[in-house]
């Protein structure tokens, strides 16, 4: 019993710390940023691109940036060995 409360402990912690890390994508000049919760956190945008570029590459940085965020914390998360 114990040791599912160390690790439930464990976890918390992990949540608590991916709220605070930054995964990013650019692509041709726009750049976007998630936290560790995958809510973006800054977009920063383009005025070179047609509006028509400039929303295709915004939707493929956010798609990257939350593969990126994805991937990152299932390393994170692989590594704390939780038993899950």
């Amino acid at each position: 019993m114990f040791d599912k409360l160390k690790q439930l402990g464990q976890f918390k912690a992990f949540q608590d710390e991916a709220k605070n890390q930054k995964f990013e994508a650019s692509k041709q000049g726009v750049k976007v940023i998630v936290n560790g919760n995958l809510v973006i956190e800054e977009i920063i945008l383009n005025n070179a691109l047609s509006a028509e570029e400039q929303a295709q590459t915004v939707k493929d940085c956010v798609n990257d940036a939350i593969r990126n965020a994805q991937v990152g914390l299932a390393e994170k998360l692989k590594n704390l060995n939780l038993g899950f």
